[in-house]
């Protein structure tokens, strides 16, 4: 599937599998935990080799080529390309539905169609020289940062099979929703050094927040803390709210997205994938983790400029 040993290493060194035993810490079978971990793996090395500094980064009628014909690989198995990310990922879901239920299948099928969605949005963006708003970058990145497959993979991982008179319930889909974008928030601040070292901090919270608002970078990363810890104060607020009466398999769910916000966060403070610097990934000395002693913002939203995902915030979800 890799292309040379350098994007080999630097697809270990991701360590999909930590990251996502921090999302499933409390599955039982090794298969299953496996196969999530090794589409973890397969979403960086395509994220890497196809989407953020590929070849196709700035090329989107061709990317989109491509991402149609790796979503049609994840949802059927007779479906052929000879992009050797194809073949990878048919194997992987391959493993899905050996055992797993076709909705739980299907349930992963329609986060990956979300994820490479907002790939091409992001990529449309790269090739047309648009800085986004923000209200465009959050309905964007909630898509484009993968926490769609991810948190789908929680099911496949854990056995849990949540009824769609559940999951489909306003409540829940915000939940989920914040999860994400608390994740992919974590994400643009972890890479942001990296990116800017590299010359490719494109399109992420930072940089919207600077163009929107005209504001210095130092003043940006304060305003981006601030909604991000307002999204995750919503959510913790909405999941107390929602627990007491979820079923068990929901419940195991939604604990599974507070494991993910967590984990995700753990893991990008340590992992190569953003702090080497270097043409190969480094291996890392793990500091202390130090926690803020309480939010940066504790204003009650909705967030302003950002009617996208005000409907996180409505009283009778």
């Amino acid at each position: 599937m890799c292309a040379t040993e350098r994007e080999k290493a630097w697809v270990a060194a991701t360590h999909s599998a930590d990251f996502f035993a921090r999302f499933a810490p409390e599955a039982e079978d090794d298969d299953r935990l496996l196969a999530a971990a090794l589409w973890v793996y397969w979403g960086f090395a395509f994220d890497d080799a196809r989407c953020d500094s590929g070849p196709l980064s700035t090329r989107p009628g061709q990317f989109n080529v491509l991402a149609g014909q790796v979503q049609r690989a994840c949802e059927v198995p007779s479906a052929v390309g000879a992009d050797p990310y194809i073949g990878a990922l048919q194997d992987i879901v391959g493993r899905f539905r050996s055992f797993a239920p076709p909705t739980q299948v299907r349930r992963f099928a329609r986060g990956h169609l979300a994820w490479l969605s907002g790939v091409a949005w992001q990529i449309g963006n790269q090739a047309a020289g648009h800085m986004p708003g923000l209200d465009d970058f959050l309905a964007m990145r909630l898509l484009s940062c993968g926490g769609e497959p991810t948190f789908a993979l929680l099911e496949l991982a854990t056995g849990a099979e949540v009824p769609d008179r559940e999951m489909h319930r306003p409540a829940v889909r915000a939940l989920t929703e914040m999860a994400i974008l608390v994740a992919g928030l974590d994400n643009d601040r972890h890479s942001l050094v990296k990116e800017l070292s590299r010359g490719q901090a494109d399109q992420n919270l930072y940089t919207v927040l600077m163009a929107e608002r005209s504001m210095p970078l130092q003043e940006a990363v304060e305003a981006a803390g601030g909604l991000r810890d307002r999204v995750l104060l919503r959510f913790l607020d909405l999941y107390d709210q929602v627990r007491p009466t979820a079923g068990a398999d929901l419940r195991s769910y939604l604990q599974g997205l507070r494991y993910g916000i967590r984990g995700n966060n753990e893991w990008g403070m340590r992992v190569p994938r953003y702090l080497s610097l270097g043409h190969w990934p480094d291996d890392m000395e793990l500091g202390e983790t130090v926690y803020a002693c309480e939010p940066s913002d504790t204003r009650p939203g909705p967030i302003e400029g950002a009617p996208s995902i005000a409907w996180w915030w409505d009283a009778d979800l």
